[in-house]
């Protein structure tokens, strides 16, 4: 089993930024593709980004293209999301992802672990 914690949430007014963190651990493995994914009352969860084990591909959402950077640092099994120009749309609960094998993808029922949430709001 693999634990993900995200941790970085917080308030902050439009156009300002935050950086989640998702720490990763028991049976972890630096091979494991990683996602983050968020959910505003009332919707669907949404994809976010993608980042595949070596940082070599990453993936985004158009909404969050050119102001959210995904990274991850394997060395400490964490993983990142830098949210700048925030806006208020963008307030939900935000979720890490995993999974065991393949490519990245866009789609939440390929990850196999997930986090908690941390709660994302953006004030206008």
């Amino acid at each position: 089993q693999v634990q993900l914690v995200e941790s970085g949430g917080g308030l902050v007014q439009a156009g300002g930024s935050l950086r989640l963190s998702c720490a990763a651990s028991g049976r972890t493995s630096t091979t494991y593709p990683m996602g983050w994914f968020r959910q505003a009352p009332g919707k669907e969860r949404e994809f976010v980004a993608a980042i595949n084990w070596d940082s070599s591909t990453t993936y985004y959402a158009n909404f969050v293209k050119g102001r959210f950077t995904i990274s991850r640092d394997n060395d400490k099994n964490t993983g990142y999301l830098q949210m700048n120009s925030l806006k208020p749309e963008d307030t939900a609960v935000y979720y890490c992802a995993a999974k065991r094998l393949g490519s990245i993808t866009t789609r939440s029922d390929d990850y196999h672990y997930w986090g908690q949430g941390t709660q994302v709001t953006v004030s206008s």
